[in-house]
């Protein structure tokens, strides 16, 4: 008998913009995983807009929860993106510890996968609180493989934010990074002047490799959940994390070059429907 993995997505439901979970479901079938969305809040569109509805989903997220237990679904990898307030974070802690059978630092079958949605260039997303960004700490204790921004990164670590790092300051920001989650790290859309760079960290090792891809357009919203949904549903493939990462990339440069011919707005995010079967396994 055939077996199809399944791919639990923590994060919100935006309706326009082409993010979050408008973006994972698509992809993660593409990929050949059945992707299982879990709402973290309902919004109109991305908070990047002037305008936006919002509603935060925590009060909800335990009874529908709870009738997965019921079934004793079971999940290959569990994906969190963003969270809607900082009671979440005990929710998402549990979901991890029941579905994954996880405790911190133990391996699991079922990969947990987390990308840690605070903000970008420096700043945090209006619908963050300090207290949400502060115990994010906590979630990311629970990661086989983080996938923080700079920003994200910075706020993780207590780091006053900057646009560049040395090499002798990048590698002490991953020491700080690698006390937090003892997992697999992927700093991810690090500036590189003519290029785009993701750094990624093995444990094991203690060694980074660096994948740069050349900047080919104008940065776009989106590219993050693109980029982690791609890399969550390679891993179910087995693939190596190096390979995911690197095919996440690619992906998204292909979808920036051809974005730049539609006469959209960036906050719109990047035409990838018409892709899709690039990702086919």
């Amino acid at each position: 008998m055939k077996y199809q993995k399944k791919l639990a997505v923590i994060n919100d439901l935006s309706g326009y913009g082409r993010c979050s979970l408008t973006v994972a479901l698509p992809v993660v079938s593409a990929m050949g995983a059945q992707c299982c969305p879990v709402p973290t809040s309902i919004l109109s569109n991305h908070t990047g807009y002037p305008t936006y509805f919002f509603d935060d989903y925590t009060g909800k997220l335990p009874s529908y929860i709870d009738k997965w237990k019921e079934l004793e679904i079971s999940f290959d990898g569990i994906l969190t993106g963003f969270l809607g307030s900082a009671a979440q974070i005990a929710i998402v802690e549990d979901f991890i510890r029941h579905f994954a059978k996880k405790e911190i630092g133990n391996s699991s079958r079922c990969k947990v996968i987390i990308d840690p949605i605070m903000g970008d260039h420096g700043r945090i997303y209006s619908t963050l609180t300090p207290k949400l960004c502060d115990r994010m700490k906590s979630l990311v204790a629970h990661a086989d493989i983080l996938t923080p921004n700079l920003t994200e990164a910075c706020i993780l670590t207590d780091t006053p934010y900057r646009p560049h790092f040395s090499a002798k300051e990048l590698a002490l920001l991953f020491d700080q990074l690698h006390a937090l989650c003892p997992g697999c790290i992927v700093l991810t859309g690090m500036d590189a002047g003519a290029y785009l760079a993701n750094i990624v960290f093995d444990p094991i090792s203690g060694g980074t490799v660096t994948l740069r891809k050349k900047r080919i357009a104008a940065e776009r919203c989106g590219t993050g959940d693109l980029f982690s949904a791609i890399v969550a549903a390679g891993i179910l493939q087995d693939m190596p994390l190096i390979a995911a990462v690197q095919k996440a990339a690619d992906f998204i440069c292909l979808c920036l070059k051809e974005t730049a011919e539609y006469n959209i707005s960036r906050l719109d995010g990047v035409v990838f429907e018409p892709f899709l079967k690039y990702l086919a396994p």
